[in-house]
C-alpha cells in the first residue's frame, strides 16, 4: 500500500481523477479526517471537504503500483 496527499479542488479534477483510477483493478481509499471513502465513487468524493488535501491510499504493489502512480502523480501535492 502507498499513501499520497492529493488535491481535488474542482469538479473537473474529481471527474478526471475518478475516470483515470477506475481503469485500474486495485482498490483506492480517500481519507479525510475520520472519513474513509472509496476513491472510485464520485458521490463519496463530493461528501468530503475538497478545500483541504486528502490522503489517497493505493492498495497495489510492484508494477501495478508504478502504473497507478504515473496517473496519480498529477494530483499529488507536497
Amino acid at each position: 500500500m502507498k499513501t499520497a496527499k492529493i488535491s481535488l479542488n474542482s469538479i473537473d479534477k474529481v471527474k478526471a481523477f475518478v475516470n483515470e483510477i477506475s481503469k485500474f483493478d486495485c482498490d483506492f481509499d480517500l481519507v479525510s479526517g475520520r472519513y474513509v471513502i472509496d476513491a472510485k465513487s464520485i458521490m463519496g468524493i463530493f461528501s468530503l471537504d475538497l478545500s483541504k488535501p486528502i490522503d489517497l491510499n493505493v492498495h497495489a504493489d510492484g508494477a501495478s503500483l508504478e502504473e497507478v502512480m504515473k496517473v496519480v502523480n498529477q494530483y499529488v501535492i507536497d
